[in-house]
C-alpha cells in the first residue's frame, strides 16, 4: 500500500485551514499531511496544531513554489498530493486523482471547468495557456495552471531544481513531465470559491503570467518558438529586398539586418534547445 503525503502550501490561510484540515484528516487518516507555512502572520500555525497536522514554517515568505519544493523534500510518502490551502479544492477528489495513477500515469492534474475559474479574465488567460501548451507538446492540456495534482514522489523530485519559487510551479512541473515522457492525465474537478482574499495581484501577476507563455515554449522545445521567429525575420528581410530592388534596384542595409537577425535568432534557439536538454538530465547523487 503506497503512502500518501498531502502537501498544502499556505500563507495566511488560517480561516480556510480550520475547515479544510479536519476534512482531509477524516478522509485520509493514514496520510502524512504537511502544511507548508509561507511566512504567515495570522493563526495558520494554530489552525494546524488544532487539527493535529504538521506545520513547517518558513521565517519569511518565499513564494508558493518555494513552499511546494520544501514540502516535496520533507514528505516521506510514495505519492505526493498537492492542494491549495484556501479551500478551493475538495479533499474528496484526492482519491479519484490518486486512483488514476494505477492506470500507469506518473502525474494526475485536477482540471477545472469554466465555472470554477476565478473570474472571466483568469478563465480566458488559462484557456490561452492550455491551448498554447497543447500546441507545443502535442498532448491535450486541460488545465496547465491547476495547483491540485498528485504525482509519484520519485518522479516529481527529479524536477525540483527546475521549479520557480512563485506561482508558476504547476506550469513548470507539467511541461517537465511531458518533456521527460512521463505520462500525465487530467481528472475533471469543481473548484469552490476561495476563503479570504487572493494573494494574486492582477497587474503584477498579469505580467508574470504573460511570461509563462514564453516559458512554456522554452521549457518544452525552444526551437518551436525560435524557428518561427527566425522565419519571420527572414521573410521581412526578403520582402524588404524585393521592394527596394524593384523600386531602387539595390540591396539595403535593412534587408541585411533582417537576415542577420534571422540567423542569430535561429542560433539562439539551437543553443537553447541544447541547454534545455541538459536541464532534464536526471541529477545523480
Amino acid at each position: 500500500m503506497k503512502r500518501l503525503s498531502i502537501i498544502i502550501p499556505a500563507k495566511n490561510e488560517g480561516a480556510a485551514l480550520r475547515d479544510l484540515l479536519p476534512r482531509v484528516r477524516a478522509l485520509h487518516p493514514d496520510a502524512e499531511i504537511l502544511v507548508m507555512d509561507d511566512g504567515s502572520t495570522d493563526d495558520t500555525r494554530e489552525a494546524c496544531a488544532g487539527a493535529g497536522v504538521t506545520c513547517v514554517s518558513a521565517p519569511y515568505s518565499m513564494g508558493n513554489g518555494a513552499a511546494i519544493k520544501r514540502g516535496a523534500r520533507a514528505a516521506t510518502g510514495d505519492i505526493l498530493v498537492f492542494m491549495d490551502g484556501d479551500g478551493q479544492h475538495d479533499p474528496q477528489d484526492i482519491s479519484r486523482l490518486v486512483g488514476r495513477l494505477d492506470q500507469g500515469y506518473d502525474m494526475v492534474v485536477g482540471a477545472r471547468d469554466w465555472d470554477s475559474q476565478a473570474g472571466v479574465g483568469r478563465g480566458l488567460a488559462n484557456t490561452l495557456y492550455n491551448w498554447l501548451a497543447t500546441r507545443m507538446t502535442g498532448h491535450v492540456v486541460a488545465d496547465l495552471t491547476s495547483g491540485f495534482r498528485v504525482a509519484r514522489a520519485e518522479r516529481f523530485r527529479e524536477f525540483i531544481h527546475l521549479l520557480p519559487n512563485g506561482f508558476s510551479y504547476p506550469t513548470t512541473s507539467t511541461m517537465a513531465f511531458f518533456r521527460s515522457a512521463y505520462a500525465v492525465a487530467y481528472e475533471p474537478i469543481k473548484a469552490a470559491q476561495r476563503v479570504g482574499k487572493s494573494h494574486i495581484k492582477p497587474l503584477k501577476d498579469g505580467i508574470r503570467f504573460l511570461l509563462i507563455i514564453f516559458k512554456i515554449a522554452t521549457l518544452y522545445s525552444p526551437l518551436k518558438l525560435f524557428v518561427p521567429a527566425s522565419f519571420v525575420f527572414f521573410a521581412l528581410g526578403l520582402a524588404n529586398y524585393l521592394y527596394t530592388f524593384l523600386t531602387e534596384g539595390r540591396l539595403t542595409n535593412m534587408s541585411t539586418l533582417m537576415w542577420s537577425a534571422s540567423v542569430i535568432v535561429f542560433l539562439i534557439g539551437l543553443v537553447s534547445e541544447q541547454i534545455t536538454s541538459l536541464m532534464y538530465v536526471k541529477q545523480r547523487d
